[in-house]
């Protein structure tokens, strides 16, 4: 498969909570993020998501802690019963940004 992301990714067991933004869907989906970089995020699951809509998430990092980042959907392949998508981030804070790139660093991954 073609590499598209601009930054490294990185291995990330979390789950990711989302909801769309332009009130069409009300629902928080759970989804399982398969890997994580400062630009973007991999993620799968069974819902059916649109390219290009916009989406409010809640990523648990390593540290536990909650970035509240808004996700474009860029990308979607099926793999068996569960959709994977790529995603955007949409105005992500430098600083979240920058915590994930330093876990990357220190772990060299």
């Amino acid at each position: 498969m073609e590499e598209r992301r601009k930054t490294k990714r990185t291995e990330l067991n979390s789950k990711l909570l989302i909801k769309r933004l332009d009130g069409t869907e009300k629902n928080e989906i759970a989804i399982e993020v398969v890997d994580v970089s400062k630009s973007g995020v991999g993620f799968a699951c069974k819902e059916v998501l649109q390219i290009g809509a916009v989406y409010e998430s809640y990523l648990t990092i390593w540290t536990q802690e909650v970035l509240h980042a808004f996700l474009q959907i860029v990308r979607i392949e099926m793999k068996g019963d569960a959709y994977v998508y790529g995603a955007v981030f949409i105005g992500m804070p430098e600083m979240d940004a920058s915590r994930i790139e330093v876990y990357q660093t220190v772990n060299g991954k």
